[in-house]
């Protein structure tokens, strides 16, 4: 049985490192909202808790009773959870004289605790509170400190339940993993072998399990997350696999047929669908993007339950689902403060009597790409760049239509196309081009011009959770530019995005 990590999260916006740490260490691990009860704690063999906005002294902080976890599991927690920790066993949690945020050191540290093991004093980490323990439980010893924060880390006597009121997940933090290795290795006795090979194995001895005899039809994009499900499903299940690709008539230029063509030789059962015109008059007049993302959602949904109707023992949806798509769709506080809900997360409609399955659904975008390499599958489709379910609909701000469709695709065509030539695409962790709802004024050819905006966006990640703008060259910026203006009618202004998630997210809807 593979031995994992419970991550309770408290709406820090760190909790996805933490996962990415705790992966990074060939250690598996499951994030869970604090207030959610779906899971069952003898499956794990450490706790971490997370950090929170939110502080342990007000009215409406973040609750948990800790005893039943910190009785069967060695437990850390960072920065809110070690607050918590402490609130809740009589220490004292004050507010921060000044607020501790940014870069510290270490000192004082206790070279005989495990938890420091490999660890000197000076060792960098990175603060973010207001609050600040000033006192102690009794039943604590001090572990470390730092200049301006003396209870930087503790542990319970006779436990192995700790708190650290900085962030061992970030960068920043130059011991960090060293410090997670020591909690989740040396203290919490898990054995380290959670890789690509393992999990391969068992997602297709798995899925062998579940699905048995019985049928899946599986939608395909072209990406990476869709092709490597299929791949895991025709492995575990052969012939009892049927690809659809569907034209949405939202993908990039002349892609349908491209992608086609990319699975041939693959092994794969693909069929093609041209469903164009359903999604057009389903997305007409319609320009909120939630409203198209669910429009869109629907009409997917309608059309793979028409093509399931015409397999024989059909029982199951295969989706490419992955672990941001999931921890983006829930939240710690509920429906309301959900980023954006994604097509392939959540369930069916009654009508449609299809079991989903996600053989991906606990990856991030990275280990996706590493099952990929494991499966032997082509750096052609591996390394192409993440592309959004709802496909340019939200990348066309306000309505859609054929003609803003076209207009976007050959934007969009010259730029990716541009990327590759010149070596940058592949550095370059997601790309493409947003259509405005805005015209501007331009002159070309002697004559005045109305027409439309282009944004260019392209970033840098490693699982799409948090983004960085790439600092493309300006001569390559400015030649993509003349190309697009002087071979896309309609458009006269581009313009490039230079903001990154966080604050704003990587696509503008």
């Amino acid at each position: 049985m593979q031995e994992k990590v419970l991550i309770l999260d408290f709406g820090s916006q760190y909790t996805q490192l933490i996962a990415r740490r705790v992966r990074e260490l060939n250690i598996f691990c499951e994030i869970f909202p604090f207030n959610n009860n779906k899971y069952d704690i003898s499956d794990y063999k450490a706790l971490i808790l997370s950090g929170s906005p939110y502080s342990v002294r007000s009215d409406n902080s973040l609750k948990i009773n800790l005893d039943n976890f910190r009785s069967v599991l060695p437990v850390l927690g960072i920065c809110y959870g070690a607050q918590l920790l402490a609130h809740n066993s009589g220490g004292e949690v004050k507010p921060s004289k000044t607020r501790e945020y940014g870069r510290a050191t270490l000192q004082s540290i206790d070279k005989k605790n495990t938890l420091f093991k490999g660890i000197q004093d000076s060792s960098q980490v990175w603060m973010s509170h207001a609050d600040t323990i000033f006192k102690l439980p009794s039943s604590c010893v001090r572990i470390a400190s730092t200049k301006d924060v003396e209870n930087a880390a503790f542990q319970f006597i006779g436990e192995n339940t700790f708190g650290i009121q900085f962030h061992p997940e970030v960068y920043h933090s130059s011991d960090g993993k060293k410090l997670l290795k020591n909690f989740l290795v040396n203290i919490s006795d898990i054995n380290p072998n959670w890789t690509a090979s393992s999990f391969v194995d068992k997602t297709i001895y798995d899925l062998k399990n579940i699905i048995g005899n019985e049928s899946v039809v599986l939608g395909l994009s072209g990406g990476v997350d869709s092709s490597v499900a299929a791949v895991l499903l025709n492995k575990a299940i052969k012939n009892n696999l049927y690809c659809v690709f569907i034209d949405n008539g939202l993908l990039r230029k002349n892609e349908f047929d491209s992608v086609l063509k990319q699975y041939e030789g693959m092994g794969l059962n693909v069929k093609g669908i041209d469903a164009k015109d359903k999604f057009y008059s389903a997305l007409k007049n319609i320009d909120d993007p939630e409203k198209k993302r669910k429009v869109i959602g629907k009409v997917f949904v309608d059309v793979f339950d028409q093509e399931s109707k015409k397999i024989k023992n059909v029982k199951w949806l295969g989706q490419g689902t992955i672990y941001p798509d999931v921890i983006e769709s829930i939240s710690v506080k509920g429906p309301s403060a959900t980023i954006k809900s994604h097509h392939n997360v959540g369930g069916l409609p009654d009508y449609m009597k299809l079991k989903v399955i996600e053989p991906l659904k606990m990856l991030f975008k990275d280990e996706v790409r590493s099952v990929g390499k494991e499966l032997k599958i082509s750096d052609k489709i591996l390394k192409r760049h993440p592309f959004p379910g709802p496909g340019l609909a939200i990348r066309i701000l306000g309505d859609i239509n054929e003609e803003k469709v076209k207009i976007l695709q050959d934007a969009d065509d010259i730029f990716i196309s541009e990327l590759i030539s010149n070596n940058l695409y592949d550095k370059t962790w997601q790309a493409g081009v947003i259509l405005l709802p805005i015209k501007s004024v331009g002159v070309m050819g002697d004559e005045r011009t109305y027409e439309n905006c282009v944004v260019l966006r392209a970033v840098t990640s490693t699982d799409g959770m948090t983004a960085d703008w790439v600092d493309l060259p300006y001569e390559f910026l400015q030649d993509v530019s003349n190309k697009i203006i002087n071979n896309v009618k309609g458009i006269n202004r581009v313009v490039y995005d230079i903001s990154s998630k966080p604050p704003a997210t990587i696509e503008w809807e």
